[in-house]
């Protein structure tokens, strides 16, 4: 009885893992299309940066941009490439 439970568990696992990693890809593959200035939902070069947070230059970024065309909005945390010391906040 025991090895069924462990055997569940681990494909359960086993599966959190694969669809987290699809999910980063697909989320990575999003992020290069929105660099492009291209929706990744209706392909049109429409998308704007409507938000940007930040906890200062240490920290990571909060990104929302939106798409002009179908409105589809998608956020993005990205970590700051610049220090305080080097007198570059940004991304």
């Amino acid at each position: 009885m025991n090895f069924y439970l462990l055997f569940f568990l681990l494909i359960i696992i086993v599966g959190l893992i694969v669809s987290y990693i699809y999910f980063m890809k697909d989320k990575s593959d999003q992020l290069k299309a929105i660099q492009e200035g291209i929706c990744p939902k209706c392909h049109q070069k429409s998308m704007a940066l409507i938000d940007q947070r930040s906890t200062g230059c240490s920290g990571p970024k909060m990104l929302t941009f939106e798409c002009n065309e179908c409105k589809y909005v998608s956020t993005f945390h990205i970590e700051s490439q610049g220090s305080c010391s080097s007198g570059k906040c940004g991304i």
